[in-house]
């Protein structure tokens, strides 16, 4: 479904993502750790296409995407939330998800239909987006906030509208950075048990960077290591985690850094 062929990108002299390959398959739910610094958001974004790559290629279901911009990445089917929401924040809970169904729904339509007939759909198709956000919302536990104005909500639910959104968007790859950073206690199982829905279905790929091991060892089928840059160890979560070398220099197992587990 997805992959990176010695993607690099550099910043002057300095390397921060280094001849980075990996191959990402549906159904599984890949976690992204490694030590600050080491080139884990800088990777997604190469992968989303909000950096340009210095070398290598970006490969969607096949298609070489490499030279595309981020939202023509969207539209093909990249789904990206980031650490900081991104949300329309003087529109309603429904309208930021209706709008998400809406440029779904009319760019697939523009593309099979012809510009015409898509502004047709735009008034047929109206109640069918609305139905469907109020879904959305019901799955995510915000159906009660529906009309509520985004820049309102606390973080926590801030942080569910943009699963929200991602759902409405119904990519082929779902890419979260760091979901649970910032939120209370109380407010991360509710984000986790989101994304483990979305993990059983096997049509899709997730990638998740994210410093908590707890939540990895809890999700992650496998998990890539960066470090300065360079992919040093890829496996399955309980061969990783038992590598002396991962534990003690880029998780912080068993270290004066435990507290900062993949923490970057």
């Amino acid at each position: 479904m997805l992959e990176t062929q010695d993607l690099t990108i550099r910043f002057g002299g300095h390397v921060a993502v280094d001849h980075v390959s990996c191959r990402f398959e549906p159904g599984t739910l890949t976690a992204i750790v490694g030590p600050n610094g080491a080139g884990k958001t800088t990777y997604f974004n190469l992968i989303s296409g909000q950096l340009p790559a210095s070398a290598g290629r970006v490969r969607l279901a096949g298609e070489d995407i490499t030279a595309l911009p981020a939202a023509q990445r969207t539209q093909r089917g990249l789904g990206r939330a980031f650490q900081l929401t991104q949300l329309f924040p003087n529109l309603s809970v429904h309208e930021n998800v209706r709008l998400a169904i809406q440029a779904r729904q009319t760019a697939r339509a523009r593309a099979a239909l012809g510009l015409l007939r898509d502004m047709l759909r735009v008034w047929l198709d109206h109640g069918e987006w609305i139905a469907e956000a109020t879904r959305i919302l019901l799955q995510v536990r915000l159906a009660d906030k529906a009309q509520a104005r985004a820049s309102s909500l606390p973080h926590g639910d801030q942080r569910k509208l943009e699963v929200a959104l991602l759902i409405a968007l119904d990519p082929k790859v779902y890419m979260f950075d760091e979901p649970t950073a910032g939120m209370s206690v109380d407010e991360v199982p509710v984000v986790l048990e989101l994304i483990r829905a979305l993990k059983s279905r096997r049509d899709i790929v997730i990638l998740l960077v994210e410093h908590k091991m707890d939540v990895v060892r809890e999700l992650a089928d496998r998990i890539v290591v960066l470090h300065n840059g360079r992919l040093v160890a890829d496996g399955e979560p309980a061969a990783v985690i038992a590598s002396p070398v991962v534990q003690q220099a880029y998780l912080g197992l068993g270290s004066d850094a435990g507290h900062e587990e993949a923490a970057g």
